[in-house]
């Protein structure tokens, strides 16, 4: 098994122009290169939330023009940390948008890359509503990326409500499961913990879990609580409300001993698909 290694996830509140952006957390990058961060792990719309979408299509970028990524590959080799770039808004069409995950090396090398699943699509109480697919092309394949720690599967955010996709990356072999987010503060509250935790516990796996937090633009509020877990469902770092990074010190010898502990993922049994409700020994006419 891998070394032990130390991960760090970076949590800020996004403004909606990339220089700032850039900088403020280009800070919080080298701030955990120096603590002894090997691996740090950066939100959804790392370096950009725009919540107005012909405003969001307009800054998109192409992946060859892109100004963060380019500056997030220059951090990984200055810092000597690969860098999971929770996300990125990458120009795929005229009027669409990749919410694209990168993961570089620590020489710059894009290692992988993930494009969102699920779309974030929700109604909630209040007024407040999100229409994710109104402007992002969602993702069509799931992506376990190798580090030198061993295969992490590479999510966003709504994914998190996917636990089939998850027990997917685990037995592609992934130890490590990256949920990068800007969950919003009404669903955090109610669902970000014990859906992060639900994801570990399911399929052995440390989950690194790097959050937007505070107020964007428009009055867009997020959660926070980057939460770094480990395969027993154990939180070892949670990064409350404020602007900053957590980290946690990592042996991936424990996602073995959680999985032969509770070897669920050898435990997978084929089963009939379920067809309409009946109500065994009730007559068709209500007898």
């Amino acid at each position: 098994m891998s070394a032990a290694f130390k991960i760090a996830c970076v949590q800020y509140t996004a403004g909606r122009e990339y220089g700032p952006n850039i900088e403020r957390v280009s800070g919080l990058v080298r701030e955990a290169a120096a603590a002894g961060a090997n691996l740090i792990s950066l939100p959804e719309n790392a370096l950009m939330i725009e919540p107005v979408n012909e405003r969001a299509l307009e800054k998109a970028q192409p992946e060859e023009s892109h100004p963060g990524l380019p500056a997030m590959q220059a951090l990984a080799r200055e810092t000597g940390a690969w860098i999971h770039v929770g996300s990125l808004n990458i120009k795929a069409g005229a009027d669409r948008i990749a919410n694209r995950s990168f993961l570089l090396d620590a020489q710059g090398n894009i290692v992988a890359r993930y494009d969102k699943l699920h779309m974030f699509d929700v109604s909630l109480k209040n007024g407040e509503w999100y229409r994710e697919s109104d402007t992002v092309a969602a993702g069509d394949r799931a992506v376990v990326a190798a580090t030198p720690w061993g295969p992490m599967g590479l999510t966003i955010c709504y994914d998190l409500r996917f636990p089939q996709l998850y027990r997917a990356l685990a037995l592609s072999g992934a130890v490590f499961l990256a949920i990068p987010a800007a969950f919003t503060r009404t669903t955090g509250q109610a669902h970000w913990h014990v859906l992060v935790r639900a994801r570990a516990i399911e399929t052995g796996s440390y989950v690194f879990a790097a959050a937007q937090c505070g107020t964007h633009a428009e009055g867009r509020k997020t959660y926070g609580h980057s939460l770094i877990v480990d395969p027993w469902g154990e939180v070892l770092a949670d990064g409350g409300e404020e602007e900053g990074f957590v980290m946690a010190d990592i042996d991936p010898a424990r996602a073995a001993d959680a999985r032969a502990r509770i070897p669920s993922l050898r435990h997978d049994r084929s089963f009939a698909e379920p067809g309409p409700a009946v109500f065994e020994g009730l007559a068709a006419d209500g007898g």
